[in-house]
């Protein structure tokens, strides 16, 4: 009988973690989860310093070896680089032979993207103008793909998967122009000599996929992909930006064997280590006794506000002035809903704000305000499609 049972409890299990895995709802809860779990943590007095210490302890041996020396840095700058890569390959395929084949699909995520970068910057600096805090104003341009994804993934088969191939794409543009704008403004400037290894390696790889076997080719294509990351993040860019590089070069009758690798370790390690390592945010006196201050009234209206507007109102004015043709007819609430999910923050967001400012007491008041907006993006953002999607969700 014991043997019986034990069988059957065996064979269930793998069932019921295939379900949850294969189901695209599931990231969103477990991404919600590990955000919930470090806020909640990270302000519990008798271990909170504890926590968010953690993630910034400092590695001495990768340090000296100018790699990225503290788990926060080794999740954001290494395996962040995976989820990239995931989501680069998804890209390209649509761009290939899906949802964004046509010019006129791949111009709708660009311009979409182009316009909820500048609304929200051009925001901040009204409310901001003539404030210590102008420095900030990039806090508000950038979109967190892993979070905007994870909660539309919530929504299951309810919003067309055109829809969420156009967050996709539009979330990897706006990336992008948040790199290019911590390199331009932020940082120093880009170390060419490291640029032209990442540029090589490329060729490299090219050359490979094109002349040399299989079996090569595949050995050719891993060893290239960590050279460039190695080259990439030397460089000054932000070392993901290797993902997606990498990606455009995978030939599209292999992403589908990439992205099934792939999908367990980035959907249910990674991105639930990058909630628990970038949600670590004090909720302290000082930052809470700022929040009506211009440095958070321009984050929080930024995202919130200037996302949505800025991307619905570029869809608007694209479609109406026939710049882009649409196979079928527009649905505005879905698009609004997808401009609200833009306006979720979050990495780059708060990466930015520490690059702004110097003061910790700025800092504190740019995250929460960060985290403050991201949170009202999830929650109207979600029930604005659910409610606009009425009657159409189901399991995916």
């Amino acid at each position: 009988m014991s043997q019986v049972l034990g069988s059957d409890t065996t064979s269930k299990r793998p069932n019921l973690f295939i379900r949850f895995a294969n189901d695209s709802r599931s990231v969103g809860i477990l991404l919600l989860a590990c955000t919930a779990v470090s806020i909640i943590i990270t302000n519990i007095p008798s271990i909170g310093m504890a926590y968010e210490g953690f993630w910034g302890t400092n590695i001495p041996s990768l340090d000296k070896l100018n790699l990225p020396h503290s788990p926060l840095h080794i999740i954001n700058d290494l395996l962040m680089v995976l989820f990239f890569f995931s989501v680069g390959m998804e890209i390209k395929r649509e761009a290939m032979v899906g949802e964004l084949s046509s010019p006129s699909r791949m111009t709708l995520p660009l311009v979409a993207a182009l316009f909820g970068v500048a609304v929200p910057a051009i925001i901040y600096v009204l409310i901001n103008k003539g404030t210590p805090y102008m420095n900030g104003w990039a806090i508000p341009s950038a979109t967190d793909i892993a979070f905007s994804l994870g909660v539309l993934s919530l929504l299951g088969k309810a919003v067309p998967h055109s829809m969420k191939i156009f967050l996709m794409a539009l979330a990897i543009i706006d990336d992008l122009c948040a790199i290019l704008i911590i390199a331009i403004f932020y940082g120093d400037s880009p170390k060419i000599e490291w640029l032209l290894g990442v540029a090589i390696i490329v060729l490299v790889i090219l050359l490979a996929i094109k002349y040399l076997p299989k079996s090569i080719t595949k050995v050719v294509f891993v060893l290239g992909g960590i050279a460039m990351w190695y080259f990439m993040y030397q460089s000054g860019i932000h070392a993901t930006f290797a993902g997606v590089i990498l990606a455009i070069l995978v030939p599209v009758k292999k992403i589908d064997r990439y992205e099934h690798k792939l999908h367990i370790p980035v959907s249910f390690f990674i991105i639930p280590l990058f909630a628990l390592a970038n949600t670590s945010i004090l909720i302290n006196a000082s930052a809470i006794s700022n929040l009506l201050t211009e440095l958070s009234l321009g984050i929080i209206f930024g995202l919130f506000v200037g996302k949505p507007l800025g991307i619905a109102l570029s869809v608007f004015v694209m479609i109406k002035a026939r710049i882009i043709r649409l196979p079928n007819k527009p649905n505005w609430n879905i698009f609004i809903g997808i401009g609200m999910l833009a306006g979720i923050g979050f990495t780059m967001s708060i990466f930015v704000s520490m690059l702004a400012f110097e003061d910790k007491a700025m800092q504190d008041t740019a995250k929460l305000a960060v985290l403050i907006a991201s949170i009202l993006s999830m929650i109207v953002g979600y029930t604005w499609l659910k409610v606009a999607t009425k009657g159409k969700i189901e399991k995916s």
